[in-house]
């Protein structure tokens, strides 16, 4: 058939309702049957509190995304962006070979990343082609953190762009393997404080779902955009413990960089030497013998003009000096870079840091201030 036949099927967001009218009776009864009066022991208050402007803007559709009137309907596929999925399949039959033609020039999407075409003859204007995570209970939290990834930087786009509505189909496709709850309290919680910090902007945000995701989807909705302020404290308790950061991205405690405030500065030399009797034991690994110029030390060593003890008493004091540094300077403004984590130590019991490298912007960085924050 003719995609331009298949337009008296495309389904104007305007005409559906928002999460926040779709409170009613039944709804109520269930969250406090649920909770068995819970109601009103709740002595704290909820993460996710009562917002209706931000619940005007969500909207549960039981139906195909590709049929959505929105400005950007997103399309989930595999890093080549060939897959094959009930999503991407019908979004590809109803926008026409021109999204065949036009997603070469992409030239692929890795997981987490998200990646605008036009809609062709969709409803829709744009779409946003994403990669979701592949999930392996051995790997949770990269696959947490790849799937937050997804929904952020469909977001993110939408901002950019001037979207005004969005519509999200369900990101973690079955051969992926993501359970479906535990993806569903990502997006939800994504989305919401996207909102609540960027969304001024976004008119519309659309979860379409299949029959079967439909109950896990109106399950977990009132966990983050409770429609009244008794379902809030209702649904309270039924949170899980690991809500994300501020913007919703997982968190790893482990992996966080830890910076004591800063205790001043030390200027002469023997307060560096006190140093390592305040600190303990500084190590005598292959980093903490590294220096400013190794070549240069061993070429002195090799012609005789320093004792292997000298050399020693070296080592050991620019390495005092650089940990001085590190814990007399101010590095907040590194580690808001989300770039650098401790993941613990290898077998030699070595501490083991993790750089991420598109997080460090290299025009602008003090690269020897970043070093001093790994001390």
């Amino acid at each position: 058939m003719d995609p331009l036949g298949a337009r008296s099927q495309f389904v104007d967001t305007q005409t559906l309702p928002t999460w926040q009218q779709q409170l009613g009776d039944d709804g109520k009864e269930t969250l406090q049957d649920q909770n068995n009066g819970l109601l009103n022991q709740q002595a704290f208050p909820s993460p996710f509190p009562f917002r209706p402007d931000i619940n005007r803007k969500i909207i549960l559709f039981t139906g195909d995304v590709a049929l959505l009137n929105c400005t950007a309907i997103t399309n989930t596929s595999n890093e080549s962006l060939n897959d094959k999925n009930p999503v991407s399949d019908s979004i590809h039959q109803l926008a026409g070979p021109e999204l065949r033609d036009e997603l070469p020039k992409l030239k692929g999407c890795r997981t987490g990343e998200a990646k605008l075409t036009k809609g062709f003859n969709l409803a829709a204007r744009f779409i946003v082609h994403t990669v979701g995570p592949k999930y392996k209970a051995k790997y949770r939290t990269a696959a947490e953190s790849s799937l937050y990834s997804c929904y952020r930087n469909i977001l993110q786009l939408a901002i950019e762009q001037s979207m005004s509505s969005v519509g999200f189909c369900v990101v973690s496709t079955t051969k992926r393997g993501y359970p479906l709850e535990d993806a569903t309290h990502i997006a939800f919680r994504t989305v919401r404080r996207f909102l609540e910090n960027h969304g001024n902007s976004i008119e519309a945000v659309v979860f379409a779902v299949s029959d079967t995701e439909e109950p896990v989807y109106k399950k977990l909705l009132p966990l983050y955009y409770p429609r009244s302020e008794e379902e809030e404290k209702a649904c309270l308790p039924l949170i899980p413990a690991d809500i994300g950061n501020s913007e919703g991205e997982p968190v790893v405690p482990e992996r966080q960089i830890r910076i004591a405030e800063k205790p001043g500065t030390l200027e002469d030399d023997s307060e560096e030497e006190s140093l390592e009797s305040d600190l303990g034991q500084v190590g005598n690994h292959a980093f903490a013998r590294m220096e400013g110029d190794v070549d240069k030390q061993r070429k002195l060593i090799l012609q005789g003009q320093m004792s292997d003890a000298a050399v020693q008493k070296q080592h050991q004091r620019n390495y005092n000096r650089w940990l001085c540094r590190a814990r007399a300077e101010d590095l907040s403004d590194i580690a808001a870079l989300k770039a650098l984590y401790q993941t613990g130590v290898d077998m030699c019991g070595r501490t083991v840091m993790v750089v991420v490298g598109r997080n460090i912007p290299v025009t602008l960085i003090d690269v020897e201030k970043v070093t001093r924050c790994t001390h």
